[in-house]
């Protein structure tokens, strides 16, 4: 079980995707004892690994005595990171407060094209620079990379740099329309070709020793299972079921891309939202609506329910008009 909280809205970058429109710090995030009061009930909830992101985490000052904090009471902290801070010094700090990993977004190798995505000149070579920071401090690394039309035919080389710098993973995130991301919905992968890009991932992964995880894009599983890919998820779309994400006001949603408050931390502890509230309890349920409630792949894959809550105008229970696969015993 992971639970990822964005610990600030602050963010030194203005990218196109973010599914947080982050920029300026916002009032009211949590004080660091209403933070250590958020970990506290995150463990006492059951969850193991605790995801520090943004905004950009690094921009928060207790950073360093949150992670410890976290690691101190039994959580595994990790870092979600554009990498641009990770100085020298700031990795060691890092390594020092406990922090077991630390995800690095990389969105191409083409300094303009990465650069202009994040509106944030010297974007990548920060990040890659932030990237040899943390190698060199002891702190194992994973590349992020939102897949789009504009950077797929560079996902190849993403791939074998992330397996080249020894990366523990490289998570491919699929574009769900939330936050700023609304304004370049067209640019995300049409249905067709994210089965492709999922099925090439898929076989790329025979050829690699990291791992590769399509993320936002459970379908991944049905194909792995279908290649004979042994991996060691066992579900595609974890939200409500294994994962959730807490805003940097205390706002507790499903995931990321499902912005819908489910109550706050501020108001009741994190541990009774995650255990009664109903659409955490609808989502457990798995009683999906259309073909994906009669899917043979319903446990294993669960259809993005942030896409099917955009695609079908509301309903986080329809199902995900963007799998390909027909479900055995459906008609049409």
């Amino acid at each position: 079980m992971l639970v990822s909280w964005n610990s600030t809205n602050q963010c030194n970058m203005f990218c196109d995707h973010c599914y947080r429109e982050a920029g300026a710090r916002l009032e009211e995030e949590l004080s660091t004892d209403e933070a250590k009061k958020l970990l506290r009930e995150i463990k006492r909830a059951g969850f193991r690994i605790m995801i520090f992101s943004g905004g950009e985490a690094m921009l928060r000052p207790d950073i360093y005595e949150l992670g410890a904090y976290a690691a101190e009471i039994g959580l595994r902290p990790v870092l979600g990171t554009n990498g641009t801070l990770i100085t020298p010094e700031a990795a060691r700090k890092l390594k020092d407060a406990g922090f077991m990993a630390a995800a690095v977004s990389i969105d191409s190798l083409d300094k303009e094209k990465n650069d202009r995505f994040r509106r944030f000149e010297g974007a990548l070579e920060l990040a890659l620079q932030g990237i040899e920071n943390l190698k060199a401090a002891g702190i194992a690394v994973q590349i992020n990379t939102t897949v789009m039309e504009w950077n797929l035919e560079e996902i190849d080389a993403i791939i074998d740099f992330a397996a080249a710098k020894k990366a523990m993973g490289h998570h491919l995130l699929f574009l769900v329309p939330t936050g700023r991301a609304i304004n370049i919905e067209e640019e995300a992968l049409r249905v067709a070709k994210y089965e492709k890009t999922l099925a090439h991932i898929m076989e790329r992964q025979k050829t690699v020793d990291i791992e590769l995880k399509p993320t936002c894009a459970p379908q991944f599983m049905r194909i792995a299972d279908k290649k004979g890919i042994n991996l060691r998820f066992s579900r595609g779309c974890l939200a409500g079921i294994s994962y959730c994400i807490i805003s940097p006001r205390g706002d507790v949603q499903p995931c990321a891309y499902l912005n819908i408050p489910l109550g706050n931390v501020k108001e009741q502890p994190f541990d009774e939202i995650w255990r009664d509230n109903d659409m955490f309890k609808a989502l457990r349920s798995e009683e999906y609506k259309g073909k994906c409630g009669i899917c043979d792949y319903r446990q294993r894959c669960g259809g993005c329910r942030a896409r099917a809550y955009y695609y079908s105008g509301g309903d986080y229970m329809a199902e995900d008009s963007w799998c390909l696969y027909k479900p055995q015993g459906q008609i049409s």
